[in-house]
């Protein structure tokens, strides 16, 4: 029996199962960078590299700060800096949009389930819930920056079971991520819902690693 769920942030709740990497470059497209995919993939991974090995985003960024950061890091190594606002713009309103249909779905759930949320963040992720009004929706938010663990690792979904109070079996994981979210999470014994979206690759899943696949959100209310 289901008592408590765990959810991912980033490409679950902030774009509709998508990967970030996929929604950047599509609002590239939109504003007509003028940047093949494989440029834009170089500067991906130079960015989260980046920001991943620097303490550049600070507790109390806005995510609109931490995209502004995010693109600028992007956009200087293309030599395209005079892109960085169109972008950033173009991204933020999506975002705002995909977080409020998520806030709908979660709050349904939340007169049900207690929930928690896990994810692998810059340390802002307070800052964030609040900005998007997703604050005090989560009983408990687990994140790598804080907690030193980060996914892949089961240990980080073990740490979201042991903050429900409940035995793994009694958990849901719900998570864009088939590598970082569903296979981790079923290590630690956790029932699983894989948030299909576009990928980061065209690499084929497999599906059967999730005990269930949804395409938008609100298909846990069913």
């Amino acid at each position: 029996m289901i008592k408590g769920y765990i959810f991912d942030y980033g490409g679950t709740l902030d774009t509709g199962g998508q990967h970030w990497g996929k929604v950047i470059w599509h609002a590239y497209e939109r504003q007509q960078v003028p940047v093949s995919e494989a440029e834009f993939r170089d500067a991906y991974v130079h960015a989260e590299r980046t920001l991943g090995k620097n303490p550049i985003i600070k507790p109390d960024f806005t995510f609109k700060r931490t995209l502004e950061e995010k693109i600028r890091i992007e956009l200087e190594f293309l030599g395209k800096p005079e892109y960085q606002q169109a972008v950033v713009d173009d991204l933020y309103q999506l975002t705002c949009e995909e977080t409020a249909r998520s806030r709908e779905v979660l709050l349904q759930l939340k007169g049900r389930y207690p929930m928690v949320l896990v994810s692998n963040f810059y340390g802002n992720i307070a800052t964030v819930l609040k900005e998007f009004k997703l604050d005090g929706i989560f009983d408990t938010i687990i994140e790598s920056a804080v907690v030193g663990v980060r996914k892949p690792d089961p240990k980080i979904f073990t740490l979201g079971v042991e903050a429900l109070k409940m035995q793994p079996d009694e958990v849901v994981v719900v998570g864009d991520s088939m590598d970082k979210d569903i296979i981790p999470a079923s290590k630690a014994g956790c029932h699983t819902v894989w948030f299909k979206g576009e990928g980061w690759t065209n690499d084929p899943v497999d599906e059967t690693a999730a005990e269930r696949v949804i395409t938008a959100l609100n298909q846990l209310r069913v």
